[in-house]
């Protein structure tokens, strides 16, 4: 016997025109039986419509689509697919699926003093990433500009899956341009001195091609100098912890990554931000490394809000938020294998 899934549908419907009629049609995905359907029509003529309707959908994938008609006839239409119970999508540890991460470690450099623990954590960050929870790891140490450029354009290339996850981590050191109000990583060439900032990478140069990645869950994270400057082309906005108490891990996953991800997180604000001491990871990587370590907790799960949480912290507060095409309610989710 199939099971049932309750579901509180509500929605807004505004138009220039008078509405002639609203329909919620509710169909199982993949099977070939005829739509549900659920038809409102406003009382006399009116230019909006309030819906607010307990509906019933069967285990796994459903589709509703609204459909809004006025009275000339001009029709407009939106989709949303729901998940129930233990579906194909919800059990998503055993989806072919991919988690990505690039790491850039910069701590030699030809026009400015080293650093001394940037690629050492990376190193362990690639380690960790790989031992529990199963990422995909590429790190690309001492880069120039155009290679990470190019880098990230090879990764802009992949064909993702829809629930594919990309972290992108730069370590080194970061500038920021009072005149152009920019945020800048240095990368192994950069000049000392750059007014314009062509030899430096720019963050609304790495916060558009991450935007436009293909891949539906993207998050970068910043161990650099003013990283917190990144927030001034991005839009700050805290990203807001969800807590699902009573579902499965399967289902947990599902919830968090049906909405487009582009979050940031950055070791410090507009300033300077400690490399710490030589051989014992920046006091940001370390504490982004012992929040890995926890392997999720109970729940075998560590999202980024948890992350954020274990590292707000430190001494020189880090800033957490989203950019571009992020929606509303979207995660980064670290699953343990």
């Amino acid at each position: 016997m199939q099971k049932e899934g309750k579901l509180l549908f509500k929605a807004t419907i505004k138009s220039k025109q008078k509405i002639k009629s609203a329909m919620l049609l509710m169909k199982e995905v993949d099977k070939k039986s005829d739509p549900k359907q659920l038809i409102l029509k406003p009382d006399g003529a009116g230019y909006s419509l309030l819906l607010d309707r307990e509906v019933f959908l069967m285990d796994g994938v459903n589709e509703l689509e609204l459909v809004v008609e006025n009275m000339d006839g001009l029709k407009a239409s939106t989709k949303r697919t729901v998940h129930v119970g233990l579906t194909l999508l919800a059990d998503a540890a055993k989806l072919n699926r991919t988690d990505y991460a690039l790491i850039f470690a910069t701590d030699k450099y030809d026009n400015r003093n080293g650093l001394v623990n940037p690629i050492f954590d990376g190193r362990s960050i690639s380690d960790e990433l790989k031992k529990s929870y199963n990422f995909n790891v590429e790190i690309v140490e001492n880069p120039t500009q155009a290679q990470v450029l190019d880098k990230l354009a090879e990764y802009a290339s992949k064909k993702y899956q829809p629930m594919d996850q990309v972290m992108v981590f730069f370590a080194g050191h970061g500038v920021y341009n009072e005149t152009l109000k920019e945020g800048f990583v240095v990368t192994r060439e950069s000049l000392p001195s750059d007014p314009g900032g062509s030899s430096f990478l720019s963050h609304s140069s790495i916060r558009s091609r991450l935007d436009k990645n293909p891949c539906e869950h993207v998050f970068l994270v910043m161990d650099v100098c003013f990283g917190g400057s990144f927030d001034e082309v991005a839009g700050f906005r805290n990203a807001e912890a969800e807590i699902y108490r009573d579902a499965s891990q399967a289902e947990l996953i599902a919830r968090k990554l049906q909405f487009k991800t582009r979050k940031y997180l950055t070791s410090g604000g507009k300033e300077y931000v400690s490399d710490g001491v030589a051989g014992k990871h920046s006091p940001f990587a370390k504490r982004f490394i012992e929040s890995l370590q926890t392997r999720g907790g109970n729940d075998g799960l560590l999202t980024i809000s948890e992350l954020f949480a274990a590292i707000e912290g430190l001494k020189t507060p880090p800033k957490l938020g989203s950019f571009g095409t992020d929606k509303a309610g979207s995660e980064f989710v670290f699953v343990v294998k």
